[in-house]
């Protein structure tokens, strides 16, 4: 039993390593649009939350499904203010014209 625990906590790390090393090397003009893309599959997420706190049974499921709705929401939002302030970068100023 132990060792499943060692196994998810070393595929974590790899999807954690991989992860950053991938982003990493993303061009700056890209954000944005991947951004848009990840706040799509938040939205996802946060259905997905919401579907298993219906289905939860005991109070600790139901504890563990509503921090994950409130955990997927506050994603779902940062992610759509972080795209917001990466458009404004981009806008130009009326005095520039």
């Amino acid at each position: 039993m132990m060792i499943e625990g060692f196994v998810a906590l070393y595929i974590f790390m790899l999807a954690a390593f991989t992860g950053y090393e991938v982003i990493s090397k993303v061009p700056v003009i890209l954000h944005t649009p991947l951004m848009s893309g990840s706040n799509f599959v938040h939205g996802i997420v946060l259905v997905g939350t919401m579907v298993a706190l219906g289905h939860a049974a005991t109070p600790l499921e139901q504890l563990v499904g509503f921090i994950a709705v409130v955990l997927a929401a506050g994603n779902a939002v940062g992610g759509y203010v972080v795209t917001e302030r990466m458009l404004e970068m981009f806008k130009t100023s009326k005095g520039d014209k």
